[in-house]
């Protein structure tokens, strides 16, 4: 039975779904007015994995992931840019689904836009209106009233007096309590305004999340996700106005996965390690990163460094190693078979992928060891489980880009570069060794390999011929 750590409780728990054989998935999104960076690349790899190991479980699964199309961040880029919301949002989603595509990352079965949901927004700040938990405050803005809903603190683990301590009282402030939080922001000069009961304006950045995930999978719905960064305060407040309008409850299990590091410091512009996943992309192969993120618990930080890129590009090299002629369609994976219950058994504790690429490593090794076509077939198979190993294995090996691979403008347009030398260049030495060799020169031979291993090509010679790698 699949087993999940709850953030609600802190303990690894038995998954119940609520309505069977029904499964609810709601993941939070990108705020769209950049580029992606390595932390969101982890978010929609980890999803991915869950997502795809609960369908294959048999679940009938519906994945909702949300974009904020509307937010603080979007309104500045878009006025320094001179263009409009909706042109900047545009593009950046454009680009952020592109990413996702090139790193191996399905399409989620919602992918909501903010903007799309302000009426079912409306709707949930007036119910928390009617029960006493929102307040127009005298700017014109309508704010939770954090003191009132009993359950505040329960994800985080954190009291409202310890809360409190911290906080900060803000000048000029018209909160009743320097914890509560703007449902509704009144309207400003060069913002978008849509109409409500309490005048001109827009929705904070908390209530859509509710708005959507409760419209798309039900007030009370089986597993919701995110970055470490949103248990607090965004899912906390979720939990609040969720829960505080409809007065049950509102996510069985909460899912969060750790934070991405690089050289063992925090990621942070300031520091200049910042890292869009179009940066990542015109060095590694995007089943490259997919299989970095993969390797780490989803609940471990995240150490993102050359050298740990450079260990799973070498440890995927010998898992593809092991598929040379095996065909695409392997089938469906046999079950029974001791490798793939090993995987099962470590997807079904908490989607530990360790063990489950543990058990693939394991499986290569028969693999290499017997020769045996059914294995190597079971090894795709179960690759595929996870979205690896769908490429043909020459392919990979000689660093073709995968399909779909990262198109667009700017950045992306040279994402997945050309190798330096190119498959016509390697044919044409490899050509050249093979007269050499003919001939019994055999130091031309060495000098040609020596020449192609500078260049970042291993060549290896059997009994069928030479086939060549990158290295």
């Amino acid at each position: 039975m699949l087993k999940i750590h709850n953030s609600l409780t802190r303990a690894k728990e038995e998954f119940v779904p609520i309505d069977p054989p029904r499964v609810r998935l709601y993941v939070c999104g990108m705020t769209v007015y950049d580029y992606c960076h390595v932390g969101h690349a982890r978010v929609m790899i980890v999803f991915d994995l869950v997502q795809r190991w609960l369908r294959s479980l048999g679940y009938e699964l519906t994945y909702v992931r949300n974009i904020t199309d509307i937010d603080d961040k979007i309104i500045k880029r878009a006025l320094e840019n001179g263009e409009s919301i909706a042109e900047l949002s545009e593009r950046f989603i454009g680009f952020m689904q592109e990413d996702a595509a090139a790193l191996g990352v399905q399409e989620p079965d919602f992918e909501p836009r903010a903007t799309q949901y302000v009426a079912q927004m409306l709707s949930l700040i007036g119910r928390l209106e009617q029960r006493g938990l929102a307040y127009r405050a005298a700017d014109g803005d309508v704010n939770y009233s954090v003191r009132d809903f009993s359950g505040y603190g329960k994800l985080s683990g954190k009291s409202l007096e310890d809360l409190r301590a911290g906080e900060r009282i803000e000048i000029n402030s018209t909160k009743r309590d320097p914890l509560d939080f703007v449902l509704w922001k009144h309207s400003k000069a060069n913002e978008p305004a849509w109409d409500s009961p309490w005048g001109p304006g827009r929705p904070g950045w908390h209530i859509e999340c509710s708005a959507m995930s409760c419209a798309l999978l039900g007030e009370h719905f089986d597993i919701h996700g995110g970055g470490q960064d949103l248990q607090f305060p965004h899912h906390e407040n979720e939990i609040a106005q969720s829960e505080g309008a409809t007065g049950r409850p509102f996510v069985n299990y909460w899912m969060h996965n750790g934070f991405v590091r690089v050289d063992d410091e925090k990621m942070s512009k300031s520091l200049g390690n910042f890292f869009t996943i179009r940066e990542v992309l015109k060095r590694y192969d995007p089943e490259v990163v997919r299989f970095f993120v993969a390797r780490a618990h989803y609940r471990s930080p995240l150490n993102y460094s050359d050298h740990h890129l450079e260990d799973a590009r070498q440890a995927l090299t010998r898992l593809y190693t092991a598929l040379k002629g095996t065909p695409l369609d392997a089938g469906a994976p046999d079950w029974n078979e001791a490798h793939a219950q090993r995987l099962r058994e470590a997807m079904n504790d908490d989607f530990n992928t360790p063990g489950a690429v543990a058990a693939l490593f394991d499986l290569a090794n028969e693999v290499n060891r017997t020769g045996s076509p059914a294995l190597a077939r079971q090894l795709r198979a179960l690759g595929g489980v996870l979205g690896f190993l769908q490429r043909e294995a020459t392919a990979f090996l000689q660093g073709r880009p995968p399909i779909p691979e990262v198109t667009g403008t700017g950045d992306a347009a040279e994402a997945g570069a050309a190798p330096a030398i190119s498959e016509a260049e390697i044919d044409a030495l490899i050509a050249q060794r093979q007269a050499a060799r003919k001939n019994r020169d055999f130091k031309r031979a060495d000098e040609l390999r020596a020449e192609l291993l500078a260049k970042g090509v291993v060549l290896e010679d059997s009994p069928k011929g030479t086939t060549w790698r990158r290295a």
